[in-house]
C-alpha cells in the first residue's frame, strides 16, 4: 500500500481511473470492472465531476453516478478511497470559492456518500485567485466532506503559489498531484514538477499512465489506430516510442505479464509516484493493471526502461 502524502489515507498502488465509466463502458460493466477491481485488491478509485460530459448526450457526472450506485449496491463505502475533481463540469466550470463548494455537494450527491476521500482543483483556474481557492477547499475539509486535497494539471509555480498561500493562512495543504507521466512523457514532470513533488511531500498519481493504450503493444502502425484513444497514441508512434514498446515487450516476455504491467510497474518504482492512474474498460483489461501493483522489475530492467525512454526526459 501506499500513503498520500501526510493524510494517512493509504491507497493501493495502481489507482483505476473512472473517466471510460458512462463513456466506453456502460453502467453494468463499469460495475463489473469495480468489483474486479476490489476483488483484486483495489480500493483508490478516480474520477471527475466533467466525466463524461464530451461524449454526445452526457451533461457531465455521468462516471461519478456510476461510482455512488455501486458504492451503494455493494455497502462498501469504508474500504473504498474516492478521488475526484473540481473545475470542468459544464455547470461548475473554474474554482471560485461559491462554485467550488457547490460542485462538491453536487459530486457528493451523484456519488451517494458524506465525504470525498481526495479532492482536486482538476486544472488551475486564472481568473480565481489561489487564496480564494485554497480557502474552498479548506472550508470542505474543516466541514468534513473532504478529507484531503489535491492539484492536477499545475505549473510547478502555481502549485508553490498554493502552498504559499495555504500556510500564510492556516488552510489545509496539497497532499497529491496529478500528472501527465508515462515511458514516453517523461520530459515536463521530471524537470518541472517532480522537485516540487519532493520538496512537499506530494503523492505523485500520474495519469495517461499507458500513453493513451500505447505503451500496451497494441499500437505499431498506423492501421492499428483504431478505437475512441487512439488518437491520442497516434503521436507516439515512430521510431522512438516503438523502442520504448519493443523493451516493455521483452522485460514483460521475461515476467509473463503483459506490457501493459511493465509500463505501470515502471511507473510506479519512480520517486515519489504513489499510485499510477489507469482505466479499464472491460474485466478483461483489468487483469494487466492489476498485475502491475506486484511486479517487481530487475534493476537492469528498470536501467533498460530508463535508457530507451531517456531521450524523451531530456
Amino acid at each position: 500500500m501506499s500513503t498520500l502524502g501526510n493524510s494517512g489515507i493509504e491507497v493501493f498502488p495502481l489507482a483505476l481511473g473512472g473517466n471510460v465509466f458512462g463513456w466506453t463502458s456502460d453502467a453494468a460493466t463499469s460495475h463489473q470492472v469495480l468489483d474486479a477491481f476490489v476483488e483484486g485488491g483495489g480500493n483508490f478509485v478516480d474520477t471527475a465531476d466533467g466525466y463524461s460530459a464530451w461524449v454526445p448526450g452526457n451533461s457531465g457526472g455521468e462516471s461519478e453516478t456510476i461510482i455512488g450506485d455501486w458504492l451503494t449496491a455493494r455497502g462498501n463505502r469504508d474500504r473504498v478511497v474516492i478521488g475526484t475533481k473540481v473545475s470542468q463540469h459544464p455547470q461548475f466550470r473554474g474554482l471560485a470559492a461559491a462554485n467550488v463548494a457547490a460542485a462538491a455537494d453536487a459530486s457528493l450527491t451523484r456519488l451517494k456518500t458524506d465525504h470525498i476521500d481526495l479532492y482536486y482543483a482538476h486544472y488551475d483556474d486564472p481568473n480565481t485567485p489561489i487564496e480564494e481557492t485554497a480557502g474552498a477547499f479548506d472550508a470542505l475539509v474543516k466541514a468534513g466532506k473532504v478529507r484531503a486535497i489535491a492539484v492536477s494539471n499545475y505549473t510547478p509555480e502555481r502549485v508553490r503559489e498554493w502552498f504559499e498561500a495555504a500556510r500564510r493562512n492556516g488552510f489545509t495543504l496539497p497532499v497529491a498531484i496529478q500528472p501527465h507521466y508515462n515511458l514516453v512523457e517523461r520530459a515536463a514532470y521530471e524537470r518541472d514538477i517532480a522537485p516540487v513533488a519532493a520538496a512537499e511531500n506530494l503523492a505523485v498519481v500520474p495519469y495517461y499512465a499507458l500513453a493513451s493504450g500505447f505503451l500496451t503493444g497494441k499500437y505499431k502502425t498506423a492501421d492499428d489506430l483504431s478505437g475512441a484513444r487512439a488518437g491520442a497514441a497516434r503521436g507516439y508512434l515512430n521510431e522512438t516510442g516503438l523502442a520504448v514498446v519493443k523493451v516493455l515487450e521483452d522485460v514483460a516476455a521475461a515476467h509473463g505479464v503483459a506490457p501493459a504491467s511493465v509500463a505501470l510497474a515502471w511507473l510506479r518504482g519512480r520517486p515519489d509516484v504513489a499510485a499510477p492512474l489507469a482505466s479499464a474498460r472491460t474485466v478483461e483489461q483489468l487483469g494487466a493493471l492489476l498485475a502491475s501493483a506486484t511486479l517487481d522489475l530487475r534493476a537492469d530492467e528498470i536501467r533498460a526502461l530508463d535508457e530507451v525512454s531517456g531521450q524523451l526526459a531530456g
